[in-house]
């Protein structure tokens, strides 16, 4: 256990000074932070509270991007050759990577929290268990993803590619770019087969609509069995050198990680549980806010008092 902490504590010191995982990881979840809340939200609280979970989402997958981007230049620079010869194994390797990952993701997350309380007013972030559970969950599965990637791909070039093909279609068809009510029905039927959209939608259930552990069980067995997948799959593909060619086998591999969101798009097609809420969230965000206004009178008993002098004149 000592080993895997000291392992850990290196991990996160190698990843700070990494400048991919760096921007990916905390630069790039800020800028899309403040594009959000001033620009789409036009910094009004609720709008804030309603792009805050594509923008948390943002974070969390932006994680797989630098974590597989990382780990293909410790390889590529032998970095991790050194690691082979201690007596650490690549379970303890991918293992350690995700708590790192982790660790450093979090505070990203409460910066991002407080920035939404303090410059924008919100003053509720929904059901906090929820999201932080959705966080936790989330940021491993992606972090998974990610170990998949680096072991797929040989050069940071092909990483890059590879991030950018897994990346686009994330972004663009799970609501974290464009909300999912205001997406075409052909997009959100492929949506549904998207992991980031099992994300998006579960974070934004859990801030903006304030729902409780339960309510976002899909979300979570959907994410939870695609990282327990996805980890095993990297463990099986994992390389230490970079003169150690991937298996034939191997892309096999890595696209039976899609399976789980196979099954759970056929099932959320038929059931449309997903898409139900993220409408009724779009159009609850449309409509005007009146919980600011004051009431007109705070006496119940003075609520049927006519509101003109000229209908409180006594009739002859």
């Amino acid at each position: 256990m000592r080993n895997f902490a000291s392992l850990t504590r290196m991990r996160i010191q190698l990843a700070l000074r990494n400048k991919m995982f760096f921007f990916f990881s905390v630069v790039f979840p800020l800028i899309m932070f403040f594009v959000f809340s001033g620009i789409f939200a036009k910094s009004h609280p609720r709008g804030v509270r309603f792009f805050l979970g594509p923008v948390i989402a943002f974070n969390v997958m932006g994680s797989f991007w630098g974590l597989s981007a990382m780990l293909v230049t410790f390889r590529e620079q032998g970095i991790l050759r050194r690691f082979h010869i201690t007596p650490v194994t690549s379970t303890d390797m991918l293992a350690s990577s995700i708590l790192a990952n982790y660790v450093l993701t979090l505070p990203t997350v409460f910066i991002e929290l407080f920035f939404a309380r303090a410059i924008f007013h919100v003053n509720t972030f929904g059901d906090p268990l929820s999201l932080f559970v959705l966080v936790t969950v989330g940021t491993v599965s992606f972090a998974c993803l990610g170990l998949v990637v680096a072991s797929v791909t040989n050069t940071m070039q092909e990483t890059q590619v590879l991030n950018q093909l897994i990346w686009l279609p994330l972004i663009f068809l799970s609501g974290a770019l464009f909300p999912m009510g205001y997406l075409p029905k052909s997009a959100q039927n492929v949506s549904v087969f998207l992991p980031a959209t099992y994300l998006v939608s579960g974070l934004q259930n859990a801030v903006f609509s304030s729902f409780p552990v339960r309510r976002i069980l899909v979300q979570l067995i959907s994410l939870a069995v695609w990282a327990i997948l996805s980890f095993f799959v990297a463990t099986q593909l994992f390389r230490w050198e970079p003169e150690v060619k991937i298996p034939r086998n191997a892309k096999l591999w890595a696209a039976a990680t899609v399976l789980p969101f196979l099954f759970f798009g056929i099932w959320e097609s038929h059931n449309r549980q997903l898409l139900d809420q993220a409408q009724a969230a779009f159009r609850a965000v449309e409509e005007p806010d009146n919980t600011s206004q004051p009431l007109k009178s705070a006496d119940p008993s003075k609520r049927n008092l006519p509101s003109s002098g000229k209908e409180s004149q006594p009739q002859p």
